[in-house]
């Protein structure tokens, strides 16, 4: 009976050590063997969908919907803090892949169809990372709040970036027409049909973003948007300059003191005067240094990529 009892002991033990063993090969094999995801697929996808927690969250829609708000906010930052080594263009997020912030906003809108403050950060943000995805947020909040004219003015905003004027026309007047509108939806509605592509058309536009943005992020990015308006104004007189400097000395200037005596008496179109810094070189809006360059005879000003906050495109 010992004798059996042990054999059956050893044969135990044989099939154990022969499980773990082929646990151990087939785990090193399946990490061996697991394919490379693209960047940004570390993010965990949402387990729970707002339309499913809809009314059987006991009244705390609202309070999860905040929290869907907030993690939206967190998410993008995190992303830019993960990435500061590089060199992020507002206008296109997609090196960031912030796939999850759509989700995050769907969420918090069904959850708070009245939630106002995530339906202007979605038509700030969501442009840069997918067009559509930024026209549906917003139709989403005109859908649950019709009677919201900025709604109107965010959707218009989307399609004037898009350059779908017309598009952006017929939203403002849909927009305009709402009782207590601002009298800005008429003049964007006209503006569209008429100078939409004009520089005065967008600081207008960035203005109105930048004084009703509820959130630092969106804020901080029509801010920087109407600075690189003032740079085009900027870029558009110094051009001027630099080619009246190269037809009376037939080369590029090789420095500022060339250049500044032909813009002393330039008045920008907004009433800005151009500006120096302690070394004489002219600066952009954002106070970092305009370089001069010359590319086979054609004069022209960059920026200093490594300093100014200008969007580069």
């Amino acid at each position: 009976m010992k004798l059996e009892r042990t054999h059956e002991f050893l044969l135990l033990g044989a099939i154990l050590i022969a499980g773990f063993v082929s646990v151990y090969a087939l785990s090193d094999r399946l990490v061996t063997a697991k394919p490379q995801l693209p960047a940004g697929y570390e993010d965990e996808d949402l387990s729970l969908q707002g339309a499913r927690l809809k009314g059987y969250a006991l009244g705390f829609e609202g309070l999860i919907a905040d929290w869907y708000w907030m993690r939206s906010l967190q998410y993008i930052g995190k992303k830019f803090i993960d990435n500061s080594d590089k060199t992020i263009r507002l206008d296109d997020l997609s090196d960031l892949n912030p796939r999850l912030l759509y989700p995050m906003l769907d969420n918090a809108s069904t959850l708070d169809p009245k939630f106002m403050a995530l339906y202007n950060y979605g038509a700030m943000v969501l442009p840069a990372i997918d067009d559509e995805e930024a026209i549906a947020i917003v139709k989403k909040g005109i859908e649950n709040n019709p009677k919201e004219w900025r709604l109107y003015h965010y959707l218009g905003f989307i399609y004037w970036q898009l350059e779908r004027f017309e598009e952006a026309a017929d939203t403002y007047e849909k927009g305009a027409a709402i009782e207590d509108a601002a009298p800005f939806m008429t003049l964007m509605a006209a503006r569209m049909r008429g100078d939409a592509g004009s520089l005065d058309t967008a600081r207008a536009i960035y203005r109105q973003v930048y004084d009703q943005a509820e959130d630092s992020q969106t804020k901080e990015n029509a801010r920087l948007r109407l600075l690189q308006v003032d740079f085009f104004e900027e870029r558009d007189a110094i051009r001027k300059a630099l080619t009246e400097f190269r037809k009376a000395n037939g080369r590029c200037p090789s420095r500022w003191s060339d250049v500044i005596p032909l813009l002393v008496d330039t008045t920008l179109p907004s009433g800005r005067e151009l500006r120096a810094n302690e070394n004489g070189a002219l600066v952009d809006p954002s106070d970092a240094p305009y370089l001069l360059t010359d590319k086979d005879g054609n004069c022209d000003l960059g920026l200093d990529r490594e300093s100014t906050r200008i969007p580069l495109r």
